[in-house]
């Protein structure tokens, strides 16, 4: 059994209900006929990248409104008003079913103002989103909610997260002082006009078209979540490495089958594909996109396992971004060659 947030504006019909998971859906996901998905916020921005399969750059200068920013040391007084890249993450999803469009965001990045001003820069108007989902608390899939408050004042947004989303965290690395995380506000994002809507379960939204998969079965064997993590339970620290609030959203267009999208992936990239699998009962994998966090020595030792778990669900498309680290792109480009699309801020990813 599955929750359905089937709202078609930005006004849900109240909190979601409890679900039981770890089965299939009672009610199968629904194919959509096109899914766009745009990078607002990633860690890369190459003008220079060139278009390749479904991928579609912006190319070089700005975004797509062509707006220009003043410069006393240029001749001409100006430069284009060009996109910026960040360490965080935010997609926007466009999900056309019958005719019908609908517009989602997937994680906001991580300065107040990075996302809604690639947002300006790309000619995406805010208010046209009818939902957000938030893959989980850290702050750089999070800080862009101030921005995107700001341009919008009181909407009434649906806010999709995981009930862990507000726990207070810090790293804890090996031979370094503790650093304790942001958290996000739940006061402050209610008080801009927000609706949370906490689920730990599977959910859908757009007439079953669109699965948040909630928290996700561990079931690799290998993947770690975030070892150095802790969590503040109200009098101490305590270790929390399998961030349980990670969850991704999963879209099935029509005769190509699954889009897995993750924020970090820190349940598992490989976890997470297996799961949108399993709850939707869709063996066929169109395409896996997102932060896989394969970066640093915690990590790099599952690349190689990693790559060929990835490679076994045969996807048409490969799009490593955010976390994922160089390490983790090399390997994933030696696997699956062409498959393998860049992440840029800007691209339009077209299935």
């Amino acid at each position: 059994m599955c929750t359905d947030h089937g709202w078609h504006g930005a006004h849900p019909p109240g909190a979601a209900r409890p679900a039981e998971r770890r089965e299939p859906l009672d009610i199968p996901l629904q194919p959509v006929d096109s899914l766009t998905i745009t990078t607002l916020v990633d860690n890369l921005y190459d003008a220079l990248m060139p278009d390749q399969g479904p991928a579609r750059r912006t190319g070089p200068g700005s975004g797509t409104t062509g707006e220009r920013l003043p410069s006393a040391t240029m001749a001409g007084g100006f430069v284009p008003d060009g996109l910026v890249a960040e360490h965080g993450y935010s997609l926007l999803l466009t999900l056309t079913i019958a005719q019908r469009t609908h517009r989602l965001l997937f994680d906001c990045g991580v300065s107040p103002d990075g996302m809604v001003e690639n947002m300006r820069r790309l000619d995406v108007d805010p208010r046209d989103v009818e939902a957000v989902v938030l893959s989980h608390g850290h702050f750089d899939h999070t800080a862009g909610l101030d921005g995107l408050m700001r341009r919008l004042g009181r909407s009434n947004l649906p806010l999709l997260l995981h009930p862990d989303f507000w726990n207070r965290r810090r790293v804890q690395v090996p031979g370094r002082d503790p650093r304790e995380l942001p958290t996000t506000s739940r006061s402050a994002l209610e008080g801009g006009g927000f609706t949370i809507v906490e689920d730990r379960q599977p959910s859908f939204l757009f007439q079953d078209a669109l699965l948040v998969t909630g928290e996700v079965d561990r079931t690799s064997g290998y993947e770690p979540g975030f070892p150095p993590q802790e969590a503040w339970t109200g009098e101490r620290w305590e270790p929390d490495p399998l961030v349980l609030d990670d969850q991704a959203v999963v879209v099935d267009v029509r005769d190509r089958g699954l889009v897995v999208i993750t924020g970090c992936g820190h349940a598992g990239v490989v976890n997470t594909a297996r799961y949108a699998q399993k709850l939707t009962g869709v063996q066929r994998v169109c395409g896996v996109i997102g932060g896989f966090h394969l970066s640093g020595p915690a990590f790099e030792p599952i690349i190689d396992r990693t790559c060929a778990d990835l490679a076994a669900l045969d996807p048409e498309i490969v799009v490593p971004g955010h976390c994922t680290g160089w390490r983790g792109q090399h390997a994933l480009t030696r696997t699956f060659g062409d498959r393998l699309v860049p992440s840029c801020v800007g691209t339009r990813f077209e299935l």
